[in-house]
């Protein structure tokens, strides 16, 4: 067994407990947590370590919604418009497809590691990134996605996704779990969405879908009009919406859901989420460079949506790493206190993203939970513990180690 003491410990338990002059006692689970004399005196021949003065033990960070398909991009992509984007997403799809290869992979889960991210959401449309997902040290929530509207096609695109899944299946771990993903409503014909829920329902697997992500997306489905009325008129000029938002929301009925994006929602589509008791995984950056409209938070939390964090892929970000993300978001929510903020957004991206991704055992530390976490260097004291939070956000680039079942990965 082994013990870190740090001058302070920062649980996300449900009281959002922080222990100062603490220590965890741990081998593959958490053994004992508490006052660092406490712990060293129970467990005497454990191996001791006490991090450099200033140090922060967390809990692991969960990144719920990445795209590493496209991660060979820096500057190729359209950004300022959502329909746009996607237009450039399909242009050049088999080009930045050629240029991410398996260093360009482990490079992006390479950034995630060293920010702390010890479990991700990846969302794969080819499973071109299912190896480099497998091997990836982290723990690892492959959403095999589905996605086509053309009626034609529909036994050829559900052929084609169930051996996608099956060969996830076949590589099946404790670390490697997957699921499934609907990609969106204006992409998806419901035969298509249909079997997914079905699938998932059989064998308790975990969904995501975008939803409600552009101003573009919530005119095609109420009215069947606007931008994306030309866009989809290109593959089809008699296209039509094929749900209503109301109609998409009740296939996810009984299933365990990630609602991604979710920031034009209406009143009582929140209110659905909640009734669902789905997730929502916030991707700000991502919706500043698409110019769509900024999550209303405090709708979200007066509705009980639990709300988690995901970096996007590098098609819509320029970082995976999350406290890139964390920062821009407190930057964003000007109109919630900055402390109260700061303490969410940590909840959000390790309790509340281990839940969204059924790691319940991983979500917080506490005395039998997996022993996942992260350690932390700040640059000086803090005398206020309630400042905690945010200096951690305001100041951590990476972290200075990081552990998952006890082992050391960063």
């Amino acid at each position: 067994m082994k013990i870190l003491c740090a001058d302070y410990i920062v649980t996300c338990n449900d009281n959002f407990d922080i222990i100062k002059d603490g220590a965890i006692c741990f081998d593959n689970k958490i053994v004992q947590i508490g006052k660092a004399d406490k712990v060293i005196e129970d467990n005497p021949y454990a191996k001791v370590k006490k991090l450099s003065p200033n140090s922060v033990i967390m809990p692991s960070l969960v990144n719920t919604h990445v795209h590493l398909e496209f991660s060979a991009n820096k500057t190729t992509l359209i950004y300022g418009d959502f329909v746009k984007w996607l237009q450039s997403i399909i242009s050049k799809r088999d080009e930045l497809q050629k240029n991410c290869n398996d260093i360009c992979y482990e490079n992006a889960i390479n950034e995630m590691l060293e920010s702390g991210i010890l479990a991700f959401g990846a969302v794969s449309s080819f499973g071109d990134d299912m190896i480099s997902c497998y091997k990836a040290p982290q723990r690892v929530v492959y959403f095999n996605e589905i996605l086509g509207s053309n009626a034609d096609m529909i036994d050829e695109i559900k052929s084609n996704f169930d051996k996608r899944v099956q060969k996830s299946f076949e590589m099946k771990s404790k670390s490697f779990i997957p699921a499934l993903s609907i990609h969106a409503p204006y992409s998806t014909h419901p035969i298509l969405a249909n079997h997914i829920t079905k699938l998932a329902k059989k064998d308790n697997l975990l969904i995501s879908t975008h939803f409600m992500e552009s101003l573009a997306e919530r005119e095609w489905l109420d009215s069947g009009s606007g931008k994306f009325k030309e866009f989809l008129n290109t593959f089809n000029k008699n296209a039509k919406p094929m749900y209503s938002p109301a109609k998409y929301l009740d296939l996810f009925e009984e299933c365990k859901t990630i609602f991604v994006h979710a920031n034009c929602c209406t009143q009582n589509e929140y209110k659905k989420i909640s009734s669902l008791g789905s997730y929502i995984s916030h991707c700000l950056v991502s919706n500043r460079l698409l110019n769509n409209p900024l999550l209303n938070l405090k709708t979200v939390l007066q509705n009980n949506i639990p709300l988690c964090i995901g970096t996007d892929g590098l098609s819509s970000n320029i970082s995976l790493n999350i406290w890139d993300e964390l920062r821009s978001v407190l930057f964003a929510h000007i109109d919630i206190d900055v402390l109260t903020l700061s303490k969410y957004l940590l909840n959000a991206a390790t309790r509340n993203g281990a839940y969204a991704l059924g790691l319940e055992e991983s979500a917080y530390l506490q005395n039998g939970k997996n022993a996942d976490m992260i350690t932390i260097l700040l640059p000086d004291h803090v005398e206020d513990l309630k400042q905690l939070p945010l200096e951690l956000i305001l100041h951590t680039k990476k972290v200075k180690s990081g552990y998952i079942n006890g082992e050391r990965y960063v």
